[in-house]
């Protein structure tokens, strides 16, 4: 396969996307769809990806899913008829279930693609999830960590092609400005607008992203990726239990899940207690402790990567800004860490910070944030995918 060179942003094309996508909404109405061009905003996840997709001068979208980022290979000798469709692989939810009988893959690992094979086998599944016009060309923008590598990118494109045709890539927590901006409150004196001035942090499975937007591109300075958040939680929990419950022998699956139903920082306010059926017996696990200890650790790295952020922004704006730090990603649902993490910024000495969480649509707001840039993206922002 052709290595296709995916360079970054220059900052005359990133300023051109952020003044075309702060435009006023429905500055493109008047256009006509157009069936030959399927525009795709795209959040390729290490645990789940969002696929947001419409034609370009359509406003309806024609795709919007979410899908676990796992890819299934049937084990060796399974009989015939057991998966459904006699599939040899699966993907998404469809392999999680069935993942009794299948090697599970993962194709990213830290935000970045790890296992080239499985993606390409994830992105092709993508494809007929698109199931795009016949003849109809396919661009993306994809997010990407903060401060993604070349390499990185590189790696990234070679996956994709064949699922998309052009792309753009676009730090992940800037997306997210984008996609959580409310454009019926700009008239609003009292609306902090996150494209305008804020510190986005984007607490992913496989990285923690942090960057500053302030209503321009972000630079290499504004922004810092560590690869440190969900799924380095998830390894510490099942280590803390493995310590404590040495029989356990919980899937990694079953780490997550607890984790994602009982999570917190600060002060546990009351035991938890998880019932699991483990060699046939049901027993009752003592967690409480083991979850906030793995959870606190991640506060931690998220609160020294605020600072770092909020230490690069300029005296003039800094003021507002420590304001409106938004958290996003999966982490961001943690109980109490919004709270905490202001409560830290206060004790460290900043003047009236304001910790803020997306919500329960964490996971869309990427790709949604994509999606909007795709529709206004300029032809000379588009990189051509060479073909495999």
């Amino acid at each position: 396969m052709r290595t296709t060179v995916v360079p970054p942003l220059t900052a005359e094309t990133a300023r051109e996307i952020l003044r075309k996508v702060t435009a006023p909404a429905g500055a493109d109405a008047a256009k006509a769809a157009r069936t030959d061009l399927l525009l795709v905003g795209f959040d390729f996840g290490t645990n789940t990806s969002c696929l947001k997709a419409c034609y370009a001068g359509a406003g309806d979208l024609v795709v919007n899913e979410m899908i676990p980022t796992v890819v299934g290979y049937a084990s060796e000798g399974l009989v015939d008829n057991l998966l459904p469709g006699n599939a040899r692989i699966l993907f998404g939810q469809a392999a999680l279930k069935n993942r009794l009988y299948l090697r599970l893959v993962p194709p990213l690992q830290n935000g970045q693609v790890e296992d080239l094979q499985a993606a390409r086998d994830f992105t092709r599944y993508l494809r007929q999830v698109l199931n795009p016009q016949q003849g109809a060309e396919v661009r993306a923008v994809i997010g990407v960590p903060a401060n993604a590598e070349r390499t990185a990118r590189e790696t990234l494109s070679q996956a994709v092609t064949g699922l998309f045709d052009k792309v753009v890539f676009i730090p992940e927590p800037f997306l997210a400005a984008l996609g959580y901006r409310d454009e019926s409150r700009l008239g609003d004196p009292a609306y902090l607008d996150p494209v305008r001035n804020s510190l986005i942090v984007d607490i992913g499975a496989g990285t923690t992203s942090a960057c500053l937007v302030q209503g321009y591109f972000p630079t290499t300075e504004d922004q810092v990726s560590l690869p440190f958040a969900g799924d380095k939680v998830d390894g510490l929990l099942a280590e803390a239990i493995r310590k404590s419950y040495p029989d356990s022998e919980l899937s990694l699956f079953q780490v997550r899940e607890i984790k994602e139903h009982h999570s917190y920082v600060g002060k546990m306010e009351g035991a938890i207690v998880v019932n699991l059926v483990i060699g046939g017996k049901l027993r009752k696990l003592d967690l409480g402790e083991a979850i906030g200890n793995a959870c606190e650790l991640l506060l931690q790295r998220v609160f020294e990567a605020v600072k770092l952020m909020i230490a690069q922004a300029s005296t003039d704006s800094v003021a507002e800004l420590v304001q409106n730090i938004i958290l996003t990603g999966g982490g961001s649902r943690i109980r109490q860490f919004d709270a905490e993490l202001q409560r830290l910024l206060v004790e460290d000495g900043y003047e009236k910070p304001r910790v803020l969480t997306v919500g329960e649509n964490h996971k869309e707001y990427v790709a949604r944030g994509a999606l909007v840039a795709a529709r206004q993206a300029k032809e000379a922002q588009w990189t051509r995918l060479a073909s495999g």
